[in-house]
């Protein structure tokens, strides 16, 4: 049916007949009969804007979602006008647009339909808010399956779901539950192994439908904004992800010790309470690095107070947990409590800094502290006024973290469990109502917070932590997954969210281990404790509610599978350090959903539980209580059992034995695992020499990678950083392992050790820069196959 010129179905509006066509430069538009713009900008041959306009006038072009720093650039753009399409043409990709409805078909290079319009864009207004309800449907074609979208805790394959994104705070929330706390409106769509990635950057509601409603479409729409969306080409997931961590922005380098182990509880209090916590880890050599301060150090959880009768000098107390290595992380919301003898309420009144209703009071609502105002994060003005918070904080009392909570915002009492829609927000000078910025307001607290932390702890870096999050947020922040629950329901739902959150551009992610509602087993804590030290950010966090949750409430048993994984984690902070450099400097993610991993291998579609943690390490948690072993996948080539050095081939399920004390970990062949000596804290010893597990392979060259600076502070962006490559070839009778070394950081270190996984042969001749050297000058085992050998070194040849 035609109505005034706008094709209409059921409410729906469609784009008619493309009247004409213009370019400038790398943006190419498209007018309709009936007022539809269809703007394509090519940032780069496999990265594309969609964006659209309803009224023949596009809004202000403003995203807090888009870095600044991404990439951007194509060596070849072409436009070509057809009978019934155009086409443009980059090196990667051909974006057919149809003249009758403005429909779009996406192919790859060899002619393969990547994404494909159904109904492609429509609307329909909104009588309710005014503006428009903007929609994309797309072709699903059969087989085709769906990942992303941040911290969903379902099955990681999402066809047949649909989602919303709202961020909400969903205290103990169950698998399936929709929506939590962030909004990551990016996801990867696959088919016949090509991989494609949408990000829909609109911070209004936002829903997914993959193939939930109708089998053979997926769609995506808002409540208001604007149809804007940018389309990633892999083919591979891997490049999709980085490429869109790319855009949305990579983070900065944390210090060293934020990768430690974290301990948390609401709250350790008084000052006494948080020494004893302090001491026992020093005295049962387990090692941590940081302690948390929930909302009970503040007076009366007034934000940048201190409780002078629980906390009496803080100053001094934060001195002297640093001197035992603890680092002191405290807790800041966003709620601003009323109160005319409080001098942060009395600064932002004065200024005018709080959110108000749309008919002039300011909002109100109960938090913590009681009755609260809120700052207004997504003025420049605010953000600055509360980065400056934070100078006593961090630069006079010695905090070195900030956590972020409450920041959805989550407001108490009320069905919403946040703000009224109606709510204004500066928006950067795009005023808008609350409907627009409620996704985007914690990061922009977040963001507030870092810079205010950064600042203040300058020359070191800041660590910021938050628990609601919008795409770009991993700019300023790490965050965790909210308030779980103690149960094994949640130990599975804690797997799947990390994975997920890595493969959405926040790499920087873990849970509270051992559940923040209810009181874990200690069986369920030490399975925890097992799979947390292989989240990126590694934090035990209760509710004080529930008992204590230290490692040492469950016993010796626990307290040994404790000391035992956390040890591991310190062993392995070189590894996981270069995975975070990779990460920062590249966007690739730190973990590894087994699909995207090896998405050619059809096996991996549906795997939720295995993941590769880096690039080499596959991890397999345990996730159901009296269990003695498990069933797992292992991917396709050949892997070692890191607990007992049994080489296995991939591609199958294996029974893998796992007593409580065991998680199953295997190392692929070829790996290079660089680890430290175990510390009770990051810089408690000098690191005197950095030790090689070497894991044969018979056959072609894999490379390693090991990246070390200062481990805190600025210096590695001025070349102070050391980046070894190490290359490893394997042969019968001989072992070539070639090392390249970048940067201009000298290492503590003036040895490496070799300990070689797997050598078919005795070690009877050590040839290093192409000098054998007498067996009597080496710093040798034969039994265990380790050589200790200058780590400078160009080329070493082991030969049997």
């Amino acid at each position: 049916m035609i109505i005034n010129t706008e094709l209409e179905y059921k409410g729906n509006l469609f784009p008619g007949k493309v009247r004409s066509f213009s370019q400038d430069v790398d943006k190419i538009y498209f007018h309709t009969e009936n007022g539809v713009i269809l703007q394509i900008t090519i940032l780069r041959g496999s990265v594309i804007r969609f964006r659209y306009a309803t009224d023949n006038n596009f809004e202000k072009d403003f995203s807090y979602a888009i870095s600044k720093d991404g990439a951007r650039g194509y060596s070849m753009l072409e436009v070509e006008e057809e009978i019934k399409s155009y086409k443009i043409i980059t090196r990667r990709l051909t974006i057919q647009v149809d003249k009758a409805d403005l429909k779009t078909t996406i192919f790859d290079k060899e002619g393969n339909v990547i994404c494909k319009d159904d109904w492609g864009f429509h609307w329909e207004q909104s009588y309710e808010y005014g503006g428009n309800i903007v929609k994309m449907s797309k072709a699903a074609p059969q087989g085709e399956c769906y990942y992303g979208l941040g911290d969903k805790p379902m099955h990681l394959n999402l066809k047949g779901k649909r989602l919303e994104n709202w961020a909400t705070d969903q205290y103990a929330y169950g698998k399936d539950q929709d929506p939590l706390y962030k909004s990551i409106p990016f996801y990867i769509g696959m088919h016949e192994e090509r991989a494609y990635g949408i990000f829909f950057d609109n911070t209004f509601k936002t829903y997914f439908d993959f193939c939930h409603e109708r089998r053979n479409v997926t769609s995506f729409w808002a409540q208001g904004g604007e149809m804007n969306y940018y389309f990633f080409y892999g083919p591979d997931m891997q490049e999709v992800v980085t490429r869109y961590t790319d855009l949305t922005g990579k983070p900065e380098l944390p210090p060293l010790w934020a990768l430690g182990y974290h301990q948390c509880k609401w709250s350790y209090y008084p000052e006494s309470k948080v020494k004893e916590v302090a001491q026992k880890f020093r005295e049962l050599q387990i090692p941590c690095d940081a302690i948390y301060l929930d909302i009970d150090y503040m007076d009366g959880f007034r934000c940048f107070t201190w409780n002078k009768e629980y906390f009496p000098d803080p100053k001094r107390m934060v001195s002297e947990l640093a001197q035992d290595g603890f680092k002191t992380i405290a807790i800041i919301d966003p709620g601003i409590k009323i109160d005319d003898n409080y001098w942060v309420y009395k600064e932002a009144m004065e200024n005018d800094y709080f959110c108000k209703r749309a008919d002039g009071p300011y909002m109100r609502g109960k938090v913590w502290p009681g009755e609260c105002f809120f700052p207004d994060f997504t003025n420049p003005d605010v953000r600055e006024w509360w980065s400056g918070l934070f100078k006593e904080l961090i630069d006079e009392i010695g905090v070195k973290g900030v956590w972020n909570d409450m920041n959805e915002p989550a407001v108490m009492e009320v069905p919403s469990k946040t703000f009224p829609n109606d709510v204004r927000h500066n928006y950067d000078g795009h005023n808008c109502s609350h409907r627009k910025a409620h996704n985007i307001y914690g990061t922009q607290m977040a963001r507030a917070t870092y810079e205010g932390v950064k600042k203040y702890a300058y020359p070191k870096r800041p660590f910021i932590i938050t628990r609601s999050a919008y795409s770009g947020a991993q700019r300023f922040s790490c965050s965790w997954t909210g308030d779980n629950i103690a149960t094994w329901e949640h130990l599975w739902i804690a797997n799947i969210q990390a994975q997920r959150m890595s493969m959405s551009g926040m790499s920087f992610i873990g849970s509270d281990i051992g559940g923040f509602a209810e009181h874990p087993t200690g069986e369920l804590y030490a399975r925890w404790i097992q799979l947390g030290v292989f989240h990126p950010f590694c934090r035990t966090h209760s509710s004080g509610d529930h008992g204590n949750q230290e490692p040492w409430t469950f016993g010796e048993e626990v307290i040994n599978v404790t000391r035992k994984y956390v040890e591991l984690r310190y062993q392995l902070l070189p590894y996981l350090y270069t995975m975070f450099w990779e990460y920062a400097a590249y966007g690739v993610p730190m973990l590894k959903s087994l699909v995207l991993y090896d998405q050619y291998d059809l096996q991996t579609h549906y795997r939720t539980d295995e993941f590769i943690f880096g690039n080499q390490i596959l991890v397999c948690p345990v996730q159901e209580p009296n269990s003695k072993g498990r069933r797992m996948y292992i991917p396709k080539g050949h892997w070692y059992n890191y607990w007992t050095r049994e080489y296995v081939t991939g591609g199958l399920e294996k029974w893998v034995d796992a007593d409580i004390d065991i998680i199953p970990m295997f190392v692929k062949e070829g790996a290079i695992i660089p680890k430290y000596p175990v510390q009770q804290y990051v810089g408690e010893k000098r690191i005197e020499q950095l030790q090689l597990e070497v894991y044969f392979k018979l056959g072609a060259k894999e490379v390693s990678k090991v990246y070390e600076d200062a481990h805190d502070g600025y210096d590695y962006a001025k070349g102070r950083y050391s980046l070894r490559t190490y290359t490893f070839t394997g042969k019968d009778n001989e072992v070539i392992l070639q090392q390249h070394k970048d940067g201009t950081f000298v290492t503590e270190y003036s040895s490496i050790k070799l300990e070689f996984v797997g050598l078919p042969f005795t070690i009877k001749e050590v040839e290093i820069d192409n000098v054998v050297v007498d067996f009597n000058s080496l710093e040798i085992d034969l039994v265990q196959q380790t050589i200790v050998v200058p780590k400078d070194f160009t080329e070493i040849h082991i030969i049997g």
